[in-house]
C-alpha cells in the first residue's frame, strides 16, 4: 500500500518538473508539430483525375478521312469500345470519361467524350462526329414504378368499385 503511494507521488512530481521546466526551441518544435497535425488532413482532400476509356490527342482524330477503311481506323485510333449497325453501315464508338474525386466523396464526371466513326455499306468512313457532355441526355434507367395492366393511373377505390353496375358473366 504504501509502495502504491509512493509512486503516485513521484509521478505526480515528476510531472509538475516536466511542465515548467523545458528545454530552449520547444515550443517552437511543439507549434510546428501542431501546425502539421493540421495541415496533414488538409492535404489529403486534395482531389484526384480519374481517366476511364480511349484518351486521343488532338492529332488522333484528324488523321481520320473519308474514304478509309475500317482496318486502317483501327490501325489510328485502336479498337472501339463499342460497335453498332446503323442503317446498312457500321459504326464505331471510341468513349472516353474524365472525373475528379476529393476524398472520400462520389466522383464528379468534369468531361465525356463519344467519337463516333460512321461508315459506307462498302466499308469506308463516311464522316467522324465527335460528342460531348453537353450532348449527353439523362435517362432515368430505375422509375421505381410498375404500371398496371389495364390501371390507367387509377385510384385505388375505382379500381375496386369498377365493376358495380356491369352485368357479370355467371350472374342473375
Amino acid at each position: 500500500m504504501r509502495r502504491d503511494m509512493q509512486i503516485r507521488q513521484i509521478s505526480k512530481g515528476s510531472l509538475r518538473n516536466l511542465a515548467t521546466t523545458t528545454a530552449p526551441g520547444t515550443k517552437a518544435r511543439l507549434a510546428l508539430a501542431l501546425l502539421l497535425a493540421a495541415a496533414l488532413p488538409l492535404a489529403a482532400c486534395d482531389s484526384t483525375i480519374i481517366k476511364h476509356g480511349t484518351q486521343f490527342h488532338d492529332g488522333d482524330l484528324q488523321q481520320i478521312m473519308p474514304g478509309m477503311s475500317e482496318q486502317q481506323v483501327r490501325m489510328n485510333l485502336g479498337t472501339p469500345a463499342t460497335t453498332a449497325v446503323i442503317g446498312t453501315g457500321q459504326a464505331y464508338y471510341y468513349i472516353s470519361s474524365t472525373q475528379s474525386q476529393t476524398a472520400f466523396f462520389l466522383p464528379q464526371e468534369e468531361d465525356r467524350q463519344v467519337v463516333a466513326v460512321y461508315f459506307t455499306p462498302g466499308g469506308t468512313v463516311d464522316r467522324v462526329a465527335n460528342y460531348g457532355l453537353q450532348d449527353g441526355k439523362v435517362i432515368d434507367t430505375i422509375s421505381r414504378t410498375t404500371p398496371a395492366p389495364g390501371g390507367k393511373d387509377a385510384g385505388i377505390l375505382k379500381q375496386l368499385f369498377r365493376n358495380l353496375g356491369k352485368k357479370q358473366l355467371f350472374g342473375n
